[in-house]
């Protein structure tokens, strides 16, 4: 039994008999605020909602169509995009096609029919991913693309809606969204269960607790069902309608002139008070979750069809005949005439051409490079006033933490665009302390204290960036990332590629990390595993060793923000934030001169260090393990006369190979030393690639144990030290075995 089918010969044969469901609202036309040409456009984008729906099954019956989350039963959101403006941002859920079509009615030159079955084909020639995925998206409509989600837009809609207010706070004129702009955000009853949804609403609704403007309507569709599991009676409204700090709405999701009601005190509400509003649309899903859903599986055929019964294109030819503007004759051919339409504008879609090579397919992971902008300098009088009060700190060595502290401050002085944000980062300066002092120099608007809540923090993230900020969030712990990784990995690291380059989301996420913290113990203060960024594609991790290169490093990672849209993690080793000797204590040698942005000295992306020319052996590493191998190489030299070079990798996504290769290939030995656990190392990824390229030198690796790092001296046991970086170096010089000799 095709339902598709079913509830499409249903819908003709009840309007031809004008077997319609019953009216509960008892609201006119002239009540609602709508024309007779308004409710028959709204009906018009409903039905070529619904018949994409239907045709896409039929094209996927011949293998000509894909994998899809249809939009059937949810055709009531087209009013919101009537009552909405198109600029303002929308971040939709998947059964949105009918918001999406009518929204684009507001530009005279869309063609949301066409494109939207260029991407149920998966034809390169769809505009919104290029073939890429069934997405629903539009540069022009102010509407980025999403895949599937499960809420996972919530948090990014949020922190768009606070860029809002930011920008005009900051009188930041050339932000892409109006200043009265709101946010549109709708999701499923289902979805407002997940955490991401949550701490998303949560966010919104503790700014606005503060007076601060979050101008966002969240709309949830409640169908009752997510899946196959059934939403309890009322879990919705009993959750959210008394909620602090957010206005509740309801209306019923298969009633137009109800839906434009509603839709219409919402936006008013949203755009005049600048605070989030929660609507609660009611309305059934059609057809099951998705193509491939036996909705009677786990339904009764009586509960099926009592759910098709409510169809809301049936309520809607209702309306329209109850109110005298159309006929049910108008109204079969008006479906009929937009059915035989879709049907030919889909058997052309089908032979446009697809994606057909991996280049192509990778095209867009990365933004395609846009026009140059570098930032102007900051004027001298302007620095002198900024660093007034830290005359003696700038003319003495300082550690990497107050030389990334100096850097911050030069960026947020020459990037009028950038914002600082994160638990504690403000008047605390950190945990620690590399922000003290910023928020005094700049203020709460660029240097901003958040709520404790990683997954709001990233999703403010990509929202500023949506309105042409580029934000520096601080993750307070490497560990803490994983509390919110999805929206590094499913957000601003795809949308690029769902975009076909044509959003993006720059930002540098500063993170404290790695281990060899002396006391602390346990995962979410030691954490030294890197391998939740490793495998994102067209990401930057950046980490460095020592202060000096951090504050190069960092200037590179916020110019390839800004310039070329980079997605940038910037891994700042803990331990080392404070170091200042290297060899003895009082050496001085792990501290360095601030040098201003003007100095000349850059660190390009991929650009590694070499220390040495020996070619005895070479020990390659990155953050604590390169302090620890310099530290190492010394008593190599000097008691085991070898001669040796010491490699820090400094980027660790993407690495230079061909530079890394040239470096170590004159070498006859080669230690990769590995501050990560084992499994998932970085060590693993280097030795692949001297396989690949052929060097013809003796390897090995040291890595630290896989295991979660102890409290106090036991950490020590687990990790790679001096000690054993020397006996590993030699046992490989002396007895040439290329394995891991750990």
């Amino acid at each position: 039994m095709d339902r598709a089918e079913i509830i499409h010969d249903n819908f003709i044969r009840r309007v031809t008999q004008e077997d319609l469901p019953a009216d509960e609202q008892s609201l006119s036309a002239r009540e609602a605020g709508l024309s007779d040409e308004d409710i028959t456009d709204l009906f018009e984008s409903q039905v070529q909602s619904r018949l994409l729906d239907i045709i896409s099954r039929r094209l996927r019956s011949r293998n000509e169509s894909f994998y899809t989350i249809g939009s059937a039963g949810h055709e009531g959101n087209a009013v919101f995009g009537k009552t909405f403006r198109y600029t303002d941002m929308a971040f939709l859920h998947y059964r949105s096609a009918a918001l999406l079509i009518q929204r684009s009615k507001q530009l005279p030159d869309e063609t949301p029919l066409h494109d939207l079955l260029l991407s149920f084909v998966a034809s390169s020639d769809d505009p919104v991913s290029g073939g890429r995925h069934k997405v629903l998206g539009s540069k022009t409509l102010f509407v980025p693309p999403q895949t599937s989600t499960i809420a996972s837009h919530l948090p990014k809609a949020m922190g768009t809606a606070w860029a809002i207010g930011l920008a005009k706070a900051l009188n930041f004129d050339t932000a892409p969204l109006p200043h009265d702009g709101i946010i549109l955000c709708n999701f499923g009853d289902a979805s407002v269960n997940h955490s991401t949804a949550l701490g998303a609403i949560n966010a919104a609704a503790w700014t606005a607790y503060q007076n601060l403007p979050m101008p966002i309507a969240f709309i949830c569709e409640d169908n009752g069902i997510g899946i196959s599991v059934r939403s309890p009676p009322g879990w919705i409204r009993s959750n959210f309608q008394d909620r602090t700090g957010l206005k509740y709405f309801s209306c019923d999701g298969l009633n137009l002139l109800d839906i434009y009601r509603c839709s219409r005190q919402v936006v008013d509400y949203v755009r005049q008070q600048r605070k989030p509003a929660f609507v609660h649309m009611r309305t059934v899903r059609l057809m099951g979750h998705a193509g491939s859903d036996i909705e009677s599986g786990y339904t009764s055929m009586q509960q099926i069809e009592a759910t098709e019964a409510q169809d809301p294109l049936l309520h809607s030819a209702r309306i329209l005949i109850e109110n005298g503007i159309l006929t049910a004759l108008q109204l079969c051919a008006l479906y009929r005439g937009m059915e035989a339409r879709i049907e030919a504008m889909a058997e052309q879609a089908i032979t446009r051409p697809k994606l057909s090579s991996p280049a192509t397919v990778k095209a867009a992971i990365v933004p395609p490079p846009g026009p140059v902008c570098v930032a102007a300098p900051a004027r001298p009088e302007q620095r002198n006033r900024l660093f007034s009060k830290d005359r003696r700190l700038l003319d003495t060595a300082q550690p990497m933490a107050r030389l990334i502290n100096f850097a911050l401050a030069d960026i947020l002085l020459q990037y009028r665009n950038t914002v600082v944000f994160g638990e504690d980062v403000g008047k605390k300066g950190g945990v620690y302390g590399v922000t003290t002092g910023l928020y005094e120099k700049f203020g709460p608007l660029r240097v901003m204290d958040t709520l404790l809540d990683e997954q709001s923090i990233l999703g403010l993230a990509i929202g500023l960036a949506h309105n042409g900020f580029i934000p520096i969030p601080e993750i307070q712990f490497l560990a803490y990332v994983h509390n919110a990784e999805d929206q590094i990995r499913g957000e601003a690291a795809t949308l690029s590629f769902f975009s076909n380059g044509k959003y993006s989301n720059p930002m540098v996420i500063r993170i404290a990390g790695l281990a060899y913290q002396k006391g602390f113990g346990g995962h979410f203060h030691n954490d030294n595993s890197l391998a939740v960024f490793r495998d994102i594609p067209g990401i930057v991790i950046a980490c460095p060793s020592n202060g000096a290169d951090a504050v190069s490093m960092l200037r590179t990672c916020v110019a390839l923000a800004h310039e070329q849209k980079r997605v940038i993690v910037f891994v700042e080793p803990i331990a080392l934030y404070r170091t200042r000797d290297l060899y003895e204590q009082g050496d001085g040698l792990w501290a360095s001169l601030y040098k201003a942005p003007d100095s000349g000295t850059t660190i390009g992306l991929g650009d590694i260090r070499i220390n040495g020319e020996g070619r005895d052996l070479c020990l390659v590493s990155y953050g604590n393990g390169c302090y620890l191998s310099l530290r190492a190489g010394k008593i190599l030299r000097e008691k085991h006369n070898i001669a040796l070079r010491i490699i820090d990798l400094r980027w660790l996504k993407p690495i230079d190979e061909a530079a890394l290769i040239k470096a170590v290939s004159p070498c006859r030995h080669i230690l990769f030393v590995d501050e990560c656990r084992r499994e998932g190392s970085i060590s693993e990824m280097l030795m692949t690639i001297l396989i690949e390229q052929g060097v013809d030198s003796n390897a090995a690796l040291i890595t630290a144990d896989d295991s979660f790092i102890p409290l106090g001296e036991a950490a020590n046991l687990l990790l790679p030290d001096v000690d054993r970086i020397v006996d590993t170096a030699l046992a490989l010089i002396h007895k040439g075995n290329n394995t891991d000799i750990r």
